[in-house]
This record gives structure tokens, sequence and C-alpha cells, in this order.
């Protein structure tokens, strides 16, 4: 039987590679997240010591890290917070990974690109992060490539699933508004959880090491994916759509988006012809559940 360790086993991913395993009698998971809870055990990925003696206890087949501190405005003002996650985490699990001979699952995500080309990043594009959020994600990944001997870095974008996220928030506020304002110049991909689990299966059995995008086919604005939400709920909520410099008016805090960060799944097909479910497919098929 093979384990998989779980970081963050509570988040939108973590909840979907569990769904993903759950009927798999070949696999034990072993889930962790910061705080213990029934079935999972306490982990902080920053603790260079616990997490040395929780991967030797367990030796597991494969490590794969779905914990983040993905509060993008939250890193501009918790940079130690988002750097002991998103960096110094996956660098104490990658040390742990390679000294007992597992392999290293590392999500990462659409904002080490600087988000000013007008074509989807392939993996061989220069980073270019602009704000902590993406800087602490691209040190994670260095620290992964520097100590992890097997490892899948997959990036990814605008993720949704079981848990707080955009699609939730429209259909929140559909409730009460005859209106909303939704951001229509920033483009990416809009990703469920399920085909991200997929695309980790998809690697974690294999060999097949390096880094990969891992986003759903297909490209949209913020605006555009509400608008597609509310048709395929049937709701009547208007969609004003409106600038990012009219959103960061609106609410002064925000930290600096990518305005395109499309992310072509460009190695995941050159090595292994997988080809991601369409964005407008996966949200139909998110909604439907």
């Amino acid at each position: 039987m093979k384990k998989l360790l779980i970081t963050g086993c509570n988040g939108q991913l973590g909840r979907a590679v569990n769904n993903l395993y759950k009927d798999r009698k070949d696999i034990e998971l072993v889930n962790t997240d910061i705080f213990e809870a029934e079935g999972v055990r306490a982990l902080d990925i920053s603790d260079i010591d616990s997490v040395l003696e929780l991967v030797r206890e367990v030796k597991p087949y494969a490590i794969i890290n779905c914990a983040a501190h993905t509060n993008v405005d939250g890193c501009e003002k918790e940079v130690d917070s988002a750097y002991k996650i998103n960096a110094i985490g996956p660098r104490n699990l990658s040390i742990a990974a390679n000294e007992t001979g597992a392999k290293m699952v590392h999500i990462s995500t659409d904002y080490v690109f600087g988000g000013n080309v007008t074509r989807p990043y392939i993996e061989f594009d220069d980073t270019n992060p602009q704000g902590m959020y993406g800087k602490t994600k691209l040190e994670g990944e260095k620290f992964v490539k520097q100590f992890a001997g097997k490892y899948f870095i997959i990036r990814t974008a605008w993720l949704y699933g079981d848990g707080k996220n955009f699609v939730k928030t429209m259909l929140r506020l559909s409730e009460t508004n005859d209106e909303i304002s939704v951001v229509n110049d920033q483009i990416g991909s809009p990703t469920s959880t399920k085909v991200l689990a997929d695309i980790i299966d998809n690697l974690v059995w294999t060999d097949n090491y390096g880094t990969f995008h891992g986003t759903c086919e297909g490209q949209c604005s913020w605006a555009e994916f509400t608008e597609e939400i509310f048709r395929l709920k049937g709701i009547k909520t208007k969609v004003k759509k409106i600038t990012s410099e009219e959103y960061a008016a609106m609410y002064p805090a925000s930290a600096k988006r990518p305005a395109y960060s499309v992310l072509d799944n460009y190695m995941l097909r050159l090595t292994s012809g997988y080809v991601a479910q369409d964005w407008k497919d996966a949200i139909k098929d998110y909604l439907g559940e």
C-alpha cells in the first residue's frame, strides 16, 4: 500500500485529492493541517523538526503539498508568514522527501509571472512576480528544485472547489444585488480542484519530473467567468464590467494582480499528451454537483 502525505488537507485542493482517492484500497492517505482534528494530524510545515519527524515516521510514497498562504492582499501585510508558509514550508517538505526517498508534489501559481504578455505562459518563460504572494511562491519553487530529489511543481490558477472561493462569493452576492461590479481586464483560466487533482494523479505515479502548468483549458476575464456562472444557474443579476484601476479605487488595500496570466499546459501535452478539461465544462460540472 502506498502512502500519500497531504498537507493543507482541509483546503479546497486537499479536499479534492481526498475525494479522488477515497475509494482506493491500495492508497493510504495521511492527512495533515495546521490544527489537529479527527483523522487529521497537526503539522506546521514551517517547522523543520516537526516535518522531519512526521515524514520519517510515515515514510510516504509522495508528499502532496496543498498548504499555502493564498490571501494575495494578506501576503503584502504578513510578509514573514507568507515566506514561512509559501517558501520555508516547501523547503522543509523537500528536505524530508529527499531524505526518505519520497516524491514531492508542490502546487504553485500563475502569480510567479508578471502578467504583461498577450499569449499564454509556458513553463520555459521567465518569471517576474509583482507582489509578495508571487514572490514567496517562487521562492518555494526554488527550494523544491534545490532540495527535492524527485519533484513535480504544478502551477495553477483561479482555483475553485469545496471551500471559500470566487464562485461561491459571486453566487452569494447575486442573492442580494441586482448588479455586481467585476473586473474585466484580468485574463486567466478558471480551474476546478477536481481537474487539478486529476493532473496530480496523472503525474505522481510517474517519473515524469519537472515543472508543469496545470489549469483548465481556455481563458476568460473575471467578469466573463461571472457571467457564465450566472448563465448556468439562471441568475438575472447584471455583471457590470470594470477595470482593475476602478476596482483598486473601490478597495485601496488590494495588491496588484497580473493583467494576463493564462497558463499553457505545454509540458503536460509535450510529455504525456494530457489535455485538461475546458473551463466552461469544468464550471458546469462543479455547479451541477
